[in-house]
């Protein structure tokens, strides 16, 4: 007998497009101070910043659209709802900031060939500092939200704004190294730098994406809890088996087979495998319960082809 635990308390996913207006309203702002310290510096690593702040943009709108999709309750199409849509935010983020650091790379080295003399450094590196605080806010902001409802998009979004802030200090040092030493070349190698720091950021969220969409197995710590749930209940009469794990988007699933005296009543077994089900959804957020009801004596009840694993 197979019965199935759905989350506890289901998040309504449609509040977390907030997060992602905050980040639309972020970029919007930076895009326009980065644009301003350009033109008042003439400095290509602040052009670079002021890129990179486009493609926050865009990624921002990615994660709007994806965010209101994933929401969307599950429909006869999409039994297990539509919470996989953010991986096509993050993988669309992640292409966008690769394709932003060629076009840095490609500015920086056309830099290095034709330097141009720095302008206002003062006042472009007063404005480039005021737009690393609002990112760095906004993606702390992020950070905890995506961490606190397992969304990858504000993750990913996450990260790409705390890159933004580690490459906007390597501008301004090097705006401010050309400022001291005269030597103009710096402010492209510094640009350089911020490129090859950005791809390593758009490759790592590519990866997550993939690893997303494989569907992997929930964390060994998450796994481990699972486990200590189960073993409250080994005993003579029960036992369990055959645990399986994945993370589809934001819904945990658990699967396991318990093992119960064939001649206890379906309502017997059926209140147990509900106690171990609420256990377990209780234990980790937005997470999909399924169990198979075996009797003990059957020899093949204990014959499953599972993953062998190590212990907790």
């Amino acid at each position: 007998m197979d019965q199935t635990s759905l989350p506890a308390q289901p998040l309504n996913r449609a509040n977390l497009t907030r997060y992602a207006w905050l980040s639309v309203g972020a970029a919007l702002v930076t895009i326009i101070m980065k644009l301003v310290a350009y033109w008042v510096t003439n400095s290509v690593g602040l052009l670079s910043d002021a890129l990179e702040s486009i493609v926050n943009l865009v990624g921002a709108l990615m994660a709007l659209t994806m965010l209101a999709v994933a929401a969307r309750p599950a429909d006869e199409n999409h039994n297990y709802g539509h919470s996989k849509a953010e991986y096509f935010s993050s993988g669309v983020e992640g292409t966008l900031i690769l394709i932003a650091a060629v076009l840095i790379g490609y500015t920086a080295v056309e830099r290095l060939i034709h330097p141009q003399p720095l302008e206002q450094v003062g006042v472009g590196l007063l404005v480039s500092v005021g737009a690393s605080l609002v990112n760095l806010a906004v993606s702390l902001v992020l950070r905890a939200a995506g961490k606190k409802h397992n969304s990858i998009s504000l993750t990913a979004n996450s990260h790409h704004l705390m890159t933004d802030v580690i490459t906007s200090g390597g501008v301004l040092v090097g705006v401010g190294a050309v400022a001291l030493t005269g030597w103009q070349p710096l402010d492209s190698l510094v640009a350089l730098l911020v490129a090859a720091n950005i791809i390593w950021t758009g490759v790592g969220i590519i990866r997550s994406t993939v690893s997303g969409l494989m569907d992997g197995s929930l964390s060994s710590e998450e796994v481990c809890r699972v486990e200590g749930i189960l073993a409250g209940y080994q005993s003579g009469e029960v036992r369990t088996h055959a645990l399986r794990t994945r993370q589809s988007g934001s819904l945990k699933i658990v699967s396991l087979h318990l093992l119960v005296p064939g001649d206890w009543p379906v309502a017997r077994g059926h209140t147990l495998a509900t106690e171990i089900e609420g256990r377990i959804s209780a234990e980790l957020s937005d997470c999909m319960v399924f169990t198979h009801l075996e009797a003990m004596e059957d020899p093949a009840a204990m014959d499953d082809p599972g993953l062998q694993r190590k212990g907790c």
